[in-house]
């Protein structure tokens, strides 16, 4: 088969030593990762101002940051129960800005059985009310919006806002858990903060600070800066980076616009110069470098801002110095450092992303969520919700599921009925344990009680043939609330749950195997590029002559690479079509704009488009939108193969993404990435990186997109990557090929009934002659 591959283990949970020389360092004092510790610290002298336009990517004075809910992490409305309930989400405050106002704008709904005058909702941050918002009978039942003020003064780096609904529904006994007890509040709500610059040192020990701040929570937009039109080797030094900082964005996205001999107008930027002499930028003068070089220096444009200089005699000693920032960033410190000697890390294996579930062990649960996040209190406190990130072509093909070995632990009621522990998977539900009360516990298990707490255990297994690759494991303590009657209702929270950190769930056994081109895999995982975590065997084929467009897609795509494995791509390979034969062995992405790729025209037989000059020709398939499960394996129910072929002309121009086997290697594939214009790898990248229900169309072999609208018109599924065991390729072979089963069928009858035939003709002559 193609693609023999063996899966390794997974860097998430070990150590990769990396050993950094350093000299030349220019010290300017060791600076905290703290907002206090840099506004302590003296701003750097600006420089006179001058260069060109830019991305903006940092706030100046007064910029405000917006909010909602759902942009917090909240993807549903927040609804409370009964007289006093409480929720919250997190927000941070980067570490360059300090917080002069604030407030919350609510949109809300109430119950119109409410006490107005014993009714209300309070805002909370950090435990502390900000203000109460009132509930009046005349309102209820509508959706109301309100904006609370929020104290700069409660506000620091990281906090909590909470929303406590406190309500009553008469002036007598109630149920504490009574119906009427509600209020919604939507997850359009909006936080806004008023923030101010703080002025930063020049210290690479920050690093990765100022130019990603896990604490804020907006697309990461970094302009990369070349002092010329950049060769092969920097674009491999500069795609390390992108592909770093985007595995650092994460869930936030990130776009890495390029930019030459023009440094970014305001905020933050990377400069990438390959040069045995002095450069120079706009006002920004780069002193010549004596090896690989990193450098940290504020932006002459804005005294905010700061770039991150990376800069060596020559392309090989840039991608050095990129490397040592992406891998040895922790050991970097002053403005600048000179790095003598880069140990090289361990290669890696094929699916070993520390993003990815190893498929060679058992995971525990603690590895993939904080531990405290595992222990709830309260009768309905919601669900533990652990992320679940499969690597992409693992093959579900006639598996019983992911084996998950849960342990836990709750507090026994006296007595109750309904109280239960539900395991659920993508929002489905995979089984329900009861929790027994103590009047139902056998002497065993009432002498298994541990500090109020009863260790349980189940054993499921969560079923992957229709699973995405971002998967969620759900589990919810459900308890049984038991009246005690009229006037002696009242609700003691004493209930606690907590799932052991040691639980585990256990991929061993599952094969890589996947029927392609899928470019629903490609959105998700940037498979089957991101199989080596490193890029170690892809080569990127930019276009001639490429653009800064060009160059800020590739960068792009490469941060959303990152942003899937968790790894920066130090193997990365980039190329153009004269030279593509040296790279015949690798895994091909090649992009164009327009018509400045000849690949296009040379494997245009491949291809199933073709675009020249206004003229444009599309084969078409009756592929339904739906959302993809990546890890199944059934090419045939997946399959739609062209039904008839659309040619137009005029119009804007149409960009596509397709894929197929590399003409080059039949064990290797190819992705095309193809911009109508100017314009189109754009309108590509936001294709990619758009969250909303239509970038799910997203999938099969060839996708066009116009503007914001995206359209999958082919998924005719060629040839197979990775490998299975012999038997289950067998079996499944034989699965896929029905008649020939019975053929072989067949003729295994008729050779045994001959052998059989002659077995007991020999026996019969034997008689005779004796």
């Amino acid at each position: 088969m193609k693609n023999k591959q063996s899966p390794g283990k997974n860097p998430t949970f070990r150590r990769r030593s990396i050993c950094l020389i350093m000299a030349g360092v220019v010290a300017s004092g060791s600076l905290p990762i703290q907002a206090l510790a840099a506004a302590a610290a003296a701003p750097a002298a600006p420089s006179a101002a001058g260069g060109a336009t830019g991305a903006a990517t940092s706030p100046m004075a007064g910029d405000p940051y917006n909010f909602s809910l759902t942009q917090l992490g909240r993807g549903y409305p927040i609804t409370l129960h009964g007289v006093d309930a409480t929720d919250s989400v997190g927000f941070d405050v980067p570490a360059n800005q300090v917080v002069t106002g604030a407030n919350v704008t609510l949109q809300y709904t109430y119950s119109p059985a409410l006490l107005p005058d014993l009714s209300q909702i309070n805002v909370m941050v950090n435990d502390v009310v900000a203000g109460s918002i009132p509930l009046p009978k005349e309102n209820a039942g509508t959706l109301q919006t309100s904006k609370v003020e929020i104290p700069s003064k409660l506000i620091t780096e990281f906090n909590r806002l909470s929303l406590q609904f406190i309500g009553h529904y008469t002036m007598g006994c109630e149920n504490p858990l009574h119906s009427s007890l509600w209020a919604r509040v939507s997850n359009e709500s909006v936080l806004a903060l008023q923030t101010t610059p703080l002025p930063m040192k020049d210290d690479l020990s920050m690093m990765p600070l100022p130019f990603f701040d896990r604490r804020d929570m907006r697309m990461l937009n970094l302009p990369f800066v070349f002092a010329a039109a950049p060769d092969n080797g920097t674009l491999e030094a500069a795609g390390t980076l992108s592909s770093w900082f985007g595995a650092l964005a994460s869930y936030r996205g990130s776009r890495f616009p390029a930019q030459i001999n023009a440094l970014p107008a305001k905020g933050n930027g990377v400069v990438l110069v390959s040069s045995e002499g002095a450069s120079q930028i706009g006002a920004l003068e780069i002193a010549a470098p004596k090896g690989p070089t990193l450098t940290m220096v504020t932006n002459p444009n804005d005294p905010n801002g700061k770039l991150l200089l990376v800069t060596g005699r020559n392309a090989e000693e840039v991608k050095r110095a990129a490397a040592a920032a992406a891998l040895g960033n922790k050991a970097v410190a002053g403005n600048s450092v000179v790095i003598d000697k880069l140990q090289p890390v361990a290669p890696r294996k094929p699916y070993d992303a520390p993003n990815w579930l190893p498929t060679d062990r058992p995971v525990k649960l603690a590895e993939l969520i904080d531990a405290k996040r595992l222990n709830v209190s309260g009768y309905n406190p919601g669900d533990i919700t652990i992320p679940l990130n499969f690597p992409p072509a693992l093959s579900s093909w006639r598996q019983d599921g992911a084996k998950l070995d849960l342990h836990y632990r709750y507090t026994p009621q006296p007595r109750s009925s309904n109280s239960s522990l539900i395991v659920s998977f993508n929002d489905g539900l995979i089984k329900s344990d009861v929790l027994l009360p103590r009047d139902k516990l056998d002497q065993g298990l009432l002498a298994a009680i541990k500090s109020d707490a009863l260790e349980r255990e189940m054993s499921v297994r969560l079923p992957l043939d229709t699973a995405a690759l971002q998967s969620r494991l759900q589990l919810r303590y459900m308890y049984d609330y038991v009246k005690q009657g009229e006037c002696a209702d009242i609700i003691i929270d004493n209930v606690r749950g907590s799932i052991d950190p040691e639980s585990t769930i256990d991929l061993r056994g599952y094969d890589h195997f996947m029927a392609m081109p899928n470019l629903g895999v490609f959105k998700d995982a940037g498979f089957p590029f991101t199989r080596m975590a490193d890029l170690s065997e892809t080569a990127v084929v930019l276009p001639d002559n490429a653009s800064d467009a060009d160059l800020g897609a590739y960068l792009t795509v490469l941060g959303r690479f990152g942003s899937a494995t968790g790894y920066p791509a130090t193997g990365v390979a980039v190329t153009q079509a004269a030279q593509i034969a040296k790279f015949a062995d690798k895994d091909l992405l090649v992009m164009a704009s327009g018509q400045n790729q000849p690949l296009l025209k040379q494997w245009a037989d491949r291809l199933p488009t073709l675009v020249t000059g206004d003229k444009q020709r599309f084969d078409l398939s009756d592929l339904a939108l739906r959302v993809g499960g990546w890890l199944g394996l059934d090419p045939k129910a997946a399959q739609r193969r062209t039904r008839l072929q659309m040619a137009f002309s005029g119009g804007d121009p149409t960009s596509y993404l397709t894929g197929f086997e590399s003409p080059l290697d039949g064990s290797r594939s190819v992705v095309v990435l193809a911009g109508g214009d100017k314009l189109g790898l754009s309108q590509i990248m936001s294709a990619l990186a758009s969250k909303e229900a239509e970038s799910g169309a997203v999938q099969g072999s060839l996708v066009a997109v116009r503007g914001e609208s995206i359209e999958p018109l082919l998924a005719e599924q060629q040839y197979f990557v990775g490998s299975m065991s012999p038997l289950r390729m067998l079996r499944w072979w034989l699965s896929q090929h029905v008649v020939s089963m019975f053929l072989m069928v067949a003729l295994g009858i008729l050779l045994l009934g001959g052998l059989a035939y002659l077995t007991l003709r020999a026996k019969a002559r034997k008689r005779l002659n004796a």
